[in-house]
């Protein structure tokens, strides 16, 4: 005959392993989306870091502004970059129209209201494009860091490439937070 304390051990063990065995399945990743992420059609491109974007709430036809998490594009006013920027995520989305996801991060509006995220398209993050090509700055904001690293790393590459904004000829002198400051 098993005695009480063998019985309440072989039990105990049994639980013990019946929770990891659950464990170990929650953590399993699923094919199902995360609902931290959203498709939406592109209305236009505002500048080299914001969109306006239709689909996001529960009107499909109602305009939303999207500004890109982590980077920061020239000022419109700083020619030739300004444009730059935005023709360059112009021809990165392929125009008005087309079908572009925005993931979230912690925080998900800006100070004056638009929705924060990173866009992709054809598996493709946009933020880190537009850093790597030389058309954007990377800067991290708290508390918004999931993809801080890529960006950082794509703004190392552009830098020593001399792309864009780093091109060694003719460089962008001021930073876009630096110029908008002497219009304050």
């Amino acid at each position: 005959m098993v005695d009480a304390k063998e019985q309440i051990g072989v039990w105990a063990r049994s639980i013990v392993m019946l929770a990891c065995v659950l464990l170990l399945v929650s953590c399993q990743a699923t094919n199902q989306p995360t609902t931290n992420e959203v498709q939406v059609k592109v209305a236009r491109v505002v500048s080299g870091q914001s969109l306006e974007v239709l689909g996001m709430a529960e009107q499909p036809n109602l305009i939303s502004q999207v500004r890109l998490i982590g980077i920061d594009a020239p000022d419109m006013r700083q020619r030739p970059w300004g444009d730059n920027a935005r023709q360059a995520l112009g021809s990165l989305i392929g125009g008005a129209e087309q079908i572009v996801t925005l993931e979230f991060d912690l925080e998900a509006k800006d100070t004056i209201g638009r929705t924060l995220a990173y866009v992709w398209k054809d598996k493709v993050l946009l933020n880190e494009e537009l850093v790597k090509q030389g058309y954007a700055l990377f800067v991290g904001r708290s508390p918004n860091h999931k993809y801080d690293q890529r960006l950082e790393r794509a703004q190392q590459w552009a830098r020593l490439m001399g792309q864009g904004i780093w091109q060694p000829k003719k460089p962008m002198r001021l930073t876009p937070a630096e110029f908008r400051r002497q219009f304050r």
